[in-house]
């Protein structure tokens, strides 16, 4: 269906007294349009979600340079992308009320423009005494800022995916909007050890990311026109967030195999995310370069992004969301466990090269099958409150990770293999712990979680049944329909 379509419909009830006929069944699944406008409100969500990422990553694949630019220490400049996962943690609850009630429009441009003015501020916050040099404080304020917009920008997917998508590419379009965060991983991997070869060179590293991030602002600010199309692209799209904020957190509290994916599947997102943020120090310890930390982080982002496209597909069309996710989560665990025993041998570039894009492909492409799979488990809380808890999750046990990893540090006095640019810090329990505690998180995971489909059933309910079933009916049946299923 293309814009030219009719700008309103409505599904028709059907009598439960009156026989269908297939013209009719024809009749109410053409009822639901979609139009091409949810492809460009798509495209500016991948180009924000990938700008933050190289924000927000920028520093961490040259910490040794960016250490001795700013003039502070290795434990501080990992404080600059950590401050990523300590602000969203308190922002994160706000951000799923503004998704689910001012509509995904105002958020969008809110965290565009508070991305912009994140890159800017980091560039433009020039010392007084040495206009050359940039202060170590602004640039955490500009990295604030965009840690600010962070949540408005990456809870976005799955509230998107649902307003705009029918039920077929949902976890397709999930999928792109998603994996727009680590494509911008991996610009950050690739475009900050090929600016910066010395420390002097880290302001022309800013300007590279501020630029985009300004073209972006004025996108989302221009373009996105609504909050979701003329007409619902599916049934579910018709009741999209209709449980109050409050009421939504009431019933994912009481949700088991909620609770189980939010622990679960958070720990394999901070397991992550120290990944991303702790690279290029594990590796310069046995003698890598910084530029071949930049090809492992390169490698684990684009494999991942080639996995995510798989699974979208095949979960689009199988609908089989925990078989998928029960078994990339093991090959997960198993690839982390090869990388924190090759990451400590030298001369092993192959090996570590390959358990990078192991990595990547089984693990990156669990994130939007996962955030689906969230949706789905909890329907018919709002999306943006099922999808936002869990990346919550996984920020709050990043933040107890990165500080429990560094803390497992051990200084080195000497390490003749050594590139890193300042101190030298033994890895070698930290990776080990990382290793097991993901590896116990996937083993809960797959022995414990069980669940219906809920936003399924209840489209199914609505689409074939013999009359429109409100969202209130739909949680009320689902009780007894997971029971059964259990």
């Amino acid at each position: 269906m293309e814009d030219g379509a009719e700008s309103s419909s409505e599904v028709q009830t059907v009598s439960s007294d009156v026989p269908k006929t297939p013209n009719q069944e024809l009749k109410k699944l053409l009822s639901f349009k979609v139009y091409k406008r949810r492809w460009f409100v798509l495209l500016v969500l991948c180009l924000l979600n990938c700008s933050n990422a190289t924000i927000w990553l920028t520093f961490a694949p040259v910490a040794d340079e960016s250490a001795k630019f700013l003039n502070v220490t290795l434990e501080e400049i990992n404080w600059l992308s950590l401050v990523y996962m300590v602000v969203a943690i308190p922002l994160s609850f706000g951000t799923t009320w503004m998704l689910d009630t001012l509509g995904l429009r105002i958020t969008l441009i809110l965290g565009a423009w508070l991305n912009m003015f994140g890159g800017l501020v980091r560039f433009f916050g020039k010392s007084e005494e040495d206009q050359y040099t940039i202060p170590y404080a602004a640039v955490m304020v500009g990295q604030t800022l965009g840690a600010i917009a962070q949540p408005l920008i990456i809870f976005t997917p799955t509230k998107l995916a649902a307003l705009w998508f029918p039920d077929h590419q949902r976890a397709t379009a999930n999928m792109i909007a998603s994996m727009s965060n680590p494509l911008g991983l991996l610009l950050a991997n690739i475009i900050s050890p090929l600016i910066v070869r010395t420390s002097t060179q880290i302001p022309t590293l800013l300007i590279a990311y501020a630029a985009p991030a300004c073209f972006i602002c004025f996108l989302a600010t221009v373009g996105i026109r609504s909050s979701s199309p003329p007409t619902p692209p599916s049934a579910s799209a018709e009741s999209s967030g209709s449980e109050p904020f409050i009421q939504g957190i009431k019933l994912l509290l009481r949700n088991k195999a909620y609770l189980i994916l939010l622990l679960c599947f958070g720990s394999g997102v901070a397991v992550f995310t120290c990944f991303s943020t702790l690279l290029q120090q594990i590796l310069c310890v046995q003698g890598y370069t910084n530029d071949f930390a930049g090809v492992c982080g390169a490698l684990f982002i684009v494999f991942g992004i080639v996995g995510a496209a798989v699974l979208g597909l095949y979960v689009d069309k199988t609908k089989k969301f925990t078989e998928a996710i029960k078994i990339n989560m093991s090959f997960t665990a198993l690839s982390c466990i090869a990388f924190s025993l090759v990451s400590l041998l030298p001369h092993q570039k192959a090996a570590v090269a390959a358990v990078c894009s192991l990595l990547g492909f089984f693990g990156f492409s669990i994130y939007p099958v996962a955030m689906e799979l969230s949706v789905e488990c909890s329907y018919p809380v709002g999306e943006a409150t099922s999808a936002g808890l869990v990346f919550v999750s996984g920020q709050v046990q990043c933040v107890l990770y990165i500080l429990l990893l560094q803390a497992l540090t051990k200084r080195l006095a000497d390490s003749p293999l050594s590139t890193c640019g300042g101190e030298v810090l033994s890895w070698k329990v930290p990776m080990l712990v990382m290793a097991g505690l993901l590896s116990f998180f996937t083993c809960c995971f797959v022995i414990f979680f069980h669940t219906p489909y809920r936003r399924l059933l209840a489209e199914e309910q609505a689409t074939y049944g013999t009359k429109k079933t409100s969202v209130s009916t739909v949680s009320e049946s689902i009780p007894s329909v997971e029971k059964a299923t259990c």
